[in-house]
């Protein structure tokens, strides 16, 4: 079987819920943080390489992502499609831009779409503009991103900041149009010099009708939602089988830790709620001195508690201390601390015997991965907005939920990690 899609995503969270999506919907989906072992998943109709490229500089999220793009053709994937968050989260150097550019020249497309909406989250764009809810971006708590906070609804400006090609827009009325009158107006766009096409998408049919005008496209790009839309067509085309071969995760038995380094608010209520019911040691980077005596305390706290069920540690935080820390440290020089306390954590924690994480936020997720020398992942079904699963290839079985710090219910902590303790069908 020809792979189908190569999904080149922006950070393992991402990363893991598009692989979910797909493999839900019957898409056998293999999952990898190196690119060079997609040669493993040459006959998977789906492969996500997923690598931390978010908020690195430019220069190199535009190496990496292509070196991905590169593999995934060389193994014969029909299209690509490159996966960012709902939020569009980037500053004005990238790296949604640049990187979107390379890939562009790379399959030698004459244009792609962005599609970040998400009904399950209500992220909508109209009219370009970005909506979180009934707010625009700009009005919603994303301003106050640490790392990518969004000041600007307008994705056309937005984009156009980041990248050297001419941006457009297919408006909603195009978009809930015929299919032939769609395809003209991006034939008109191209025409005119726009390569890159902002596309309006509010409602579950706006995000299928952009499947059906972007299928055979060599390269999308986008949020996982849109790309749910796809397998139905695949389908009519006879692309994909339709008993996939099925590739349950097993039951790990071990202590479960949440390792939380996002300060969204969805985050600081989860770790809330959990707090509820077990314990939680939380760092304050701006006070915490250095790595070492940060995880040497953190681990002596985690021996007094971990028999005694799941425990949470967090560097989360609210704007006010995020800002103290980012004044002490710098901007990245704080989150670089966060996540190296974090990732020198979950080394110690798996020495110790854990083998159940569920680890909150896209950059904390891709440090630990890292960390604990993951490359390969088995993923299980989507469950919902923040909710998925997944355990190691090889070697004695590591569980992990990979969760964005924007997403998921509240109460989520302990019943993911309790449902790693049993087998997924």
């Amino acid at each position: 079987m020809q792979p189908i899609i190569g999904i080149v995503a922006d950070d393992l969270t991402g990363g893991m819920e598009t692989a979910a999506m797909l493999v839900a919907l019957g898409v056998d989906c293999g999952f990898v943080t190196r690119p060079a072992l997609v040669r493993h998943f040459a006959n998977a109709p789906a492969v996500v390489v997923a690598q931390k490229t978010r908020v690195v500089p430019a220069a190199e999220a535009v190496r990496k992502s292509e070196d991905a793009a590169q593999r995934l053709l060389d193994i014969g994937v029909r299209r690509l499609f490159f996966k960012y968050c709902a939020t569009f989260d980037s500053t004005d150097d990238g790296n949604i831009g640049p990187v979107a550019d390379r890939l562009l020249a790379l399959t030698r497309a004459s244009q792609t779409g962005f599609c970040p909406s998400s009904g399950d989250l209500s992220r909508s764009v109209f009219q370009g503009h970005l909506f979180v809810g009934a707010q625009l971006v700009s009005e919603s708590p994303k301003r106050f991103d640490p790392l990518t906070p969004m000041t600007d609804p307008n994705l056309i400006r937005v984009l156009q900041r980041q990248s050297k090609l001419a941006v457009g827009l297919l408006p909603h009325n195009v978009v809930r149009a015929e299919p032939s009158t769609r395809q003209a107006f991006v034939d008109q766009l191209v025409a005119q010099g726009i390569r890159h096409v902002i596309m309006d998408a509010i409602y579950a049919e706006d995000l299928a009708a952009v499947a059906a005008l972007t299928v055979d496209w060599p390269l999308m790009t986008g949020n996982a939602p849109v790309i749910r839309h796809y397998p139905a067509l695949w389908r009519k085309r006879g692309w994909l089988d339709d008993a996939p071969p099925k590739r349950p995760l097993p039951a790990v038995e071990s202590p479960g830790v949440v390792l939380a380094g996002s300060c969204a608010e969805r985050t600081l209520e989860q770790l809330a709620a959990f707090e509820q019911a077990r314990p939680v040691h939380r760092i304050d980077i701006a006070s915490a001195g250095s790595v070492d005596a940060a995880v040497e305390t953190a681990l002596a706290w985690a021996g007094i508690h971990l028999e005694g069920g799941p425990i949470a540690i967090a560097t989360s935080a609210g704007p006010e201390q995020v800002g103290t820390a980012q004044a002490r440290h710098g901007r990245e020089g704080a989150a670089s601390c966060a996540e190296a306390i974090l990732g020198r954590l979950s080394v110690e924690l798996r020495k110790r015997g854990v083998r159940r994480f569920l680890v909150a936020g896209g950059e904390t997720s891709g440090t630990v991965v890292e960390q604990l020398g993951i490359d390969r992942l088995r993923i299980g079904a989507y469950q919902g907005p923040g909710i998925a699963r997944a355990t190691t290839e090889d070697g004695e079985i590591v569980a992990l939920s990979l969760k964005s710090g924007k997403l998921g219910p509240v109460d989520m902590f302990l019943p993911t990690l309790e449902s790693m303790r049993h087998p997924e069908p």
